[in-house]
């Protein structure tokens, strides 16, 4: 009996990838649905999305960092990711101009 009473919830593991690509225009819908849920507006300008299986999990804004993610699902870490791979392209983006304007 007490070890059931000190179990705890678990949170079922999903066998599915999480992929992160950038938004397209066909993507406002979902994106308008997440932010509902998470009771946010909508992230705007260039945003990736993290989407597990078919489902969109978590997206953030590039141009000034805000996130929306499901409450209902363990998003967490998936915009954690989307900022690493926001920094990852920024980073990208500043090498790339420095070296045009060096060999220019």
């Amino acid at each position: 009996m007490f070890n059931q009473l000190t179990r705890r919830k678990e949170i079922p593991v999903t066998h599915s990838t999480l992929r992160i690509r950038q938004a397209r225009h066909s993507d406002a819908a979902a994106l308008e649905r997440l932010a509902a849920l998470d009771s946010s507006r909508m992230p705007h300008g260039d945003v990736l999305l993290a989407e597990v299986g078919d489902e969109l999990w978590a997206a953030l804004s590039l141009d000034d960092g805000h996130a929306v993610a499901d409450p209902l699902r363990p998003s967490a870490d998936a915009v954690l990711l989307l900022g690493q791979r926001g920094r990852q392209l920024r980073r990208r983006a500043r090498r790339g101009a420095h070296a045009r304007l060096r060999f220019a």
